[in-house]
């Protein structure tokens, strides 16, 4: 278990297991703490659907990927057991950021709320999560 508020090597090593949102989409801690994470994903042309726009798989990724930082820094494990995303806009920048934070932490079910947004500081899309230890 990690520490209320780990060292970015901590958090790195710990996550490293995370192997889908790390080497393959490309995710990368930026901040977490106890109830909050901020985690950032360059875009590339992988990211991308037939359309051209950057597939939803990649942003519930990124997405997904700080929600564990913020629900796994100071607690036992978690899980996301029911979540909600909403895409409310197509990206036109180079980078995506996830802020993740806790709404409130009980015994057996945490609730996050996770706001997607892009290097120019549009809100590209927002997810609700249920949590629960594993």
């Amino acid at each position: 278990m990690l520490p209320d508020h780990p060292t970015m090597e901590e958090m790195e090593a710990f996550f490293s297991g995370d192997h889908f949102a790390t080497q393959a989409a490309g995710c990368r801690i930026v901040e977490g703490w106890k109830g909050h994470a901020v985690a950032e994903m360059d875009l590339a042309e992988i990211h991308k659907n037939a359309q051209g726009n950057i597939m939803g798989g990649a942003i519930f990724t990124l997405a997904d990927f700080a929600l564990a930082i913020a629900s796994n820094i100071g607690t036992g494990p978690a899980v996301n057991a029911m979540s909600t995303i909403m895409y409310l806009s197509a990206t036109r920048g180079t980078k995506l950021i996830a802020t993740a934070d806790c709404e409130k932490a009980g015994r057996r079910l945490g609730f996050y709320a996770v706001r997607v947004t892009d290097d120019t500081g549009k809100l590209i899309a927002k997810m609700d999560v249920t949590v629960c230890p594993v």
